[in-house]
């Protein structure tokens, strides 16, 4: 029964779902850009790929996992890859705040403060919040004080 286990396993395999992949590669020069697309193109499961040098944006559409295609590129091309970490402008309630921006950042893009809960509380924060966490803040010139 065992070996009859194995076998429905494999004909009965999860199929992967087709995703659009966004990675941050930082591509220099014409060869970087092509060695980045390369390193993709022969991927099992890869239907189309875009790459973006001036975001520094590689676009990955197929049935692939997105951790494996980060994975892939950075193994390939010897650079540091990650998963597009940035959102429009407009997505997140506080873009200035220390977290979310991010002067790297493609313009109109902040960092995603809002699907990570660890990296900016403020900017997650509503307008009230923000009201009294910046009245006690001591970057705030006009903030209370107590002598």
């Amino acid at each position: 029964m065992g070996s009859m286990d194995l076998c429905y396993r494999k004909r009965h395999k999860k199929l992967k779902q087709f995703q659009r992949v966004e990675i941050k590669v930082k591509m220099d020069c014409e060869g970087c850009e092509r060695r980045v697309r390369k390193s993709v193109e022969g991927m099992k499961g890869v239907s189309k790929v875009t790459v973006d040098p001036k975001q520094s944006k590689l676009t990955v559409e197929g049935f692939v996992q997105p951790n494996k295609v980060v994975h892939r590129v950075m193994h390939r091309t010897g650079k540091k890859a990650e998963l597009w970490p940035y959102v429009p402008y407009e997505v997140v309630p506080h873009p200035y705040a220390p977290g979310a921006y991010d002067k790297k950042a493609p313009p109109g893009y902040v960092r995603n403060a809002v699907a990570d809960p660890l990296v900016a509380p403020l900017a997650r924060a509503s307008s009230f919040e923000v009201k009294y966490t910046s009245a006690f803040s001591d970057e705030n010139p006009n903030a209370c004080t107590i002598m």
